[in-house]
């Protein structure tokens, strides 16, 4: 998709990560105004334009552009031109929100000191993810993890899901007296994403599941249900296996990333724990 002023301009007041412009394009040539105007020392401080008096840093238009070069956009004249119009129109209205008190109000400043610290947030985060890289004999590991979890099969199962015990077992009466597995699923099961479908669960490997549940299909064989309800965290589940085949997990290249993202996701979990173990944290 061509990223026009439009969308540009829409994903900057949203305040998402906004491919932009590049510095290179804001290294043109100087008019004459500018060449004949005084220099103090070259600072990122000095921005290339002014609203009412008050300089947009050129900071704005290098942190832009690192997150152009992040989202993989390349550079053109049209996202400079879009860029510095927008950083305008941002301008102009902070000014107008200024003028009226609202950067006062204590709703607006509250969310402005959590947007900063959002900013901050990230870049600690990122800090941290240099310091800290994900190796490929971590990511290996945990590919071998996941391959033991999943098992080499996959199973076709149904599932009718109650809250108490005594429900399951009347169920598993009924399903003995030849009633339909589907039919008392769409009547009974508090599973709302099966339910309408007769319990089906469609195809899954037992890993999928939580270990009780996972567990119950592997001992069942074709077209059987379980004789017993399996308790888990959710209810009481009465299980009928429809098929099952054999599994074909995902090659580790295919999955690399998507464990890289798990891996680093683990460990900021962890660092925020850890932080949290460490800080004074009173009620007020």
């Amino acid at each position: 998709m061509q990223l026009t002023k439009k969308t540009l301009a829409l994903a900057v007041a949203l305040a998402v990560s906004v491919p932009v412009m590049t510095s290179s394009a804001l290294a043109q040539t100087p008019s004459k105004a500018e060449r004949s105007a005084p220099k103090a020392a070259a600072s990122k401080a000095e921005g290339k334009v002014s609203v009412n008096g008050v300089i947009i840093p050129q900071a704005f238009f290098d942190a832009m552009n690192r997150e152009r070069e992040t989202s993989g956009q390349a550079a053109s004249p049209e996202i400079n031109a879009a860029i510095r119009d927008e950083l305008i129109n941002r301008e102009v209205l902070a000014q107008a929100g200024a003028k009226r008190g609202l950067d006062k109000d204590p709703a607006v400043a509250a969310q402005m000191r959590i947007a900063a610290q959002t900013v901050l947030i990230r870049a600690y985060f990122e800090d941290h993810s240099k310091a800290n890289p994900v190796t490929d004999a971590q990511l290996k590991s945990m590919y071998d993890a996941f391959l033991t979890q999943m098992g080499d099969k996959e199973f076709k199962a149904r599932h009718i899901l109650v809250d108490t015990e005594e429900e399951a077992k009347t169920i598993i009466a009924q399903l003995g007296r030849g009633e339909s597995f589907e039919k008392l699923a769409k009547d009974k099961s508090k599973d709302t994403g099966s339910k309408d479908n007769g319990g089906d669960l469609d195809w899954g490997p037992a890993g999928r599941y939580v270990p009780e549940f996972g567990n119950a299909l592997r001992i069942l064989q074709k077209g059987q249900t379980t004789p017993n309800a399996i308790k888990t965290q959710f209810g009481w589940h009465v299980i009928r296996l429809d098929d099952s085949r054999d599994n074909k997990p995902p090659k580790f290249e295919d999955v690399k990333e998507n464990l890289r993202q798990r891996a680093q996701q683990e460990t900021i979990a962890r660092l925020v724990q850890d932080l949290r173990s460490k800080a004074k944290i009173e009620e007020k």
